[in-house]
């Protein structure tokens, strides 16, 4: 049984017991070369080779798990030493090349739209290789080759490999089931925060942001997870001021959740990163809409005012977030730059003061704080 990529059940245990058995009579059946795809999370892919290997033994089973990018996938498979005793090969990490590739295009100040479409342009150096390689690999190998992927690998070579990937023999999907999804969702959630996500390298993000993508797209996966997981999503990308695709992110999650302030605040402070400071207070009104007391938004809401040369409403922000959180000394140094802004440079020193006084080492305010001082009267 070889089922397309939109054709799912929700039967999810009698649909993964089929679909294994159907795998292991094909790979029974399979003499010599053969290319099968398998679509499953990396966990999953491990314990299907156990089990394989198990319910298999009369095959010689071998497993190329690669742990890094690659360019060319031929040459590693021909420089095995037991190649020519091999009957079943798995092949497993090669999405790495894939998190790399889409990392180099960005850093090669490709476009988003450059970067998203499905051309000859966007074909990672591992999958041009394959598609040059595909008549070698039938003739110099009696191998039936099992890639174990993830979805977004899956498309990946059925748009920008299509002659490779029509060569194959068969297709099998094993979804998450829903506790599995669950504990992968909650996985990745906890692993990182806004600090971490900064730290992270490019290829490292986009690995990452790659792993939500993947259980975000889930058919089964429940609607407070999947908001979870996009605001997590959008943080990411934001982090790689990737600031565009982060509002999607965060519009998705509103349009699931539209009564959470979270969604409605990133998104604004994703706009105000981007300019767009009259589309970012909306944001962060629709948010104090919802979370009155948010003082992060009223916040960020008095830096957009500030962009636009909005002073004393910036401070009435200011204002706003300090009445709600007295020790907040972000709040004390914007209120300063804004009363500074519009010369009343006495009242913005004692913003900049308190702002010191609550953070000894807040270097912006001492600097503030001096120029303040020189335009004393």
């Amino acid at each position: 049984m070889v089922l397309e990529l939109t054709d799912w059940d929700q039967d999810l245990p009698s649909q993964a017991d089929e679909e294994y058995q159907a795998l292991v009579r094909t790979l029974n059946f399979t003499e010599g070369f053969g290319l099968l795809f398998v679509r499953c999370s990396p966990a999953e892919g491990e314990q299907l080779i156990t089990k394989i290997k198990e319910d298999i033994p009369k095959k010689n089973i071998a497993v190329l798990r690669l742990e890094q990018a690659v360019n060319n996938l031929y040459e590693i498979i021909d420089n095995l030493d037991n190649k020519a005793e091999i009957n079943i090969l798995f092949i497993t990490g090669l999405e790495h090349s894939f998190y790399q590739y889409e990392e180099c295009k960005s850093l090669m100040g490709w476009n988003s739209k450059d970067i998203y479409s499905y051309s000859w342009k966007g074909v990672p150096p591992v999958l041009i290789n394959l598609n040059q390689q595909r008549e070698r690999l039938k003739d110099n190998f009696n191998i039936c080759f099992v890639f174990l992927l993830p979805i977004f690998a899956i498309k990946y070579f059925i748009q920008r490999a299509p002659d490779f990937f029509d060569w194959r023999s068969g297709l099998f999907e094993f979804p998450i089931d829903s506790e599995t999804l669950e504990q992968e969702s909650s996985r990745i959630m906890q692993d990182g925060d806004d600090e971490k996500y900064l730290k992270l390298t490019p290829e490292e993000r986009t690995h990452k942001i790659t792993e939500f993508q993947e259980v975000i797209a889930q058919d089964h996966q429940s609607p407070d997870l999947q908001y979870d997981l996009l605001i997590k999503l959008g943080k990411l990308q934001s982090a790689g001021q990737d600031y565009k695709e982060a509002i999607a992110s965060f519009e998705q999650a509103i349009n699931i959740q539209p009564n959470k302030h979270e969604a409605w605040y990133s998104k604004g402070n994703a706009l105000k990163n981007l300019g767009r400071n009259e589309e970012a207070i909306s944001s962060y009104d629709k948010a104090l809409s919802i979370q009155p007391d948010y003082h992060y938004a009223w916040n960020n809401r008095g830096n957009a005012l500030q962009n636009l040369g909005r002073n004393e409403e910036a401070i009435s922000s200011y204002d706003k977030a300090i009445e709600l959180k007295l020790d907040y000394h972000n709040a004390w140094n914007n209120r300063g730059n804004a009363l500074q802004n519009l010369g009343r440079n006495e009242e913005a020193i004692s913003s900049y003061d308190k702002a010191i006084e609550l953070k000894l080492d807040y270097h912006n305010a001492w600097g503030k704080g001096e120029c303040a001082t020189e335009f004393r009267t």
